[in-house]
């Protein structure tokens, strides 16, 4: 087996990005943050930091565009915010929700984008189910701890940990196995609709 074709073998890239024009990637860029955002709008709400389908759009886009494109995905997104858009949970925008509580959640989502598409380049992903669930499991545990960290400055570590950690954990490891499965389906059935 040659060494290209171990690589074409371990790389996950169902949506074929890779050689596609500037064009179509900006395409892409454009649609994933429509996915973000929509993500950011299904919302419980909770205080201080409500509770979205953020991380999993975060960490699909990582892991479906690929580390660099992911996160040119979720800064772009994250732009859209800071001028204003309301692209974020409960419709927000501006700098304030880069100021608040949410802070440290939202600095973290392209590091978690980046860490997420780097392991499914390398295979923690598609037909690899328990690496696929790491690989998301890891992108949620490093967005709330980075997320906690920033909230524990601002209320404390005890305040931190019980209203800006415990209550996602179970959520982040939902929301890892949906991906992780999300991911197996279109491993398993995106050879067969190939967007050409």
């Amino acid at each position: 087996m040659s060494l290209s074709h171990h690589h074409e073998e371990t790389t996950f890239d169902p949506l074929r990005l890779g050689g596609r024009s500037l064009v179509v990637k900006a395409m892409f860029v454009l649609a994933g943050t429509l996915v973000l955002t929509l993500a950011s709008w299904i919302s419980v709400p909770m205080v201080p930091v409500p509770i979205t389908m953020q991380t999993f759009a975060v960490t699909m886009i990582g892991a479906l565009y690929g580390w660099r494109l992911g996160a040119v995905t979720i800064l772009a997104w994250l732009g859209e915010a800071m001028i204003g858009f309301p692209v974020l949970a409960g419709g927000a925008g501006g700098i304030a929700p880069f100021m608040g509580p949410t802070a440290g959640y939202l600095v973290s989502f392209p590091i978690m984008g980046v860490l997420v598409g780097w392991l499914a380049e390398r295979g923690w992903s598609g037909d690899r189910v328990v690496r696929s669930f790491v690989a998301h499991l890891a992108g949620n545990a490093l967005g709330l701890a980075i997320g906690g960290a920033w909230l524990a400055m601002l209320i404390g570590a005890e305040k931190g940990w019980l209203f800006g950690v415990a209550p996602f954990i179970l959520g982040a490891v939902l929301k890892s196995a949906l991906a992780a499965a999300v991911l197996k389906g279109v491993k398993l059935y995106g050879g067969k609709a190939r967007l050409n």
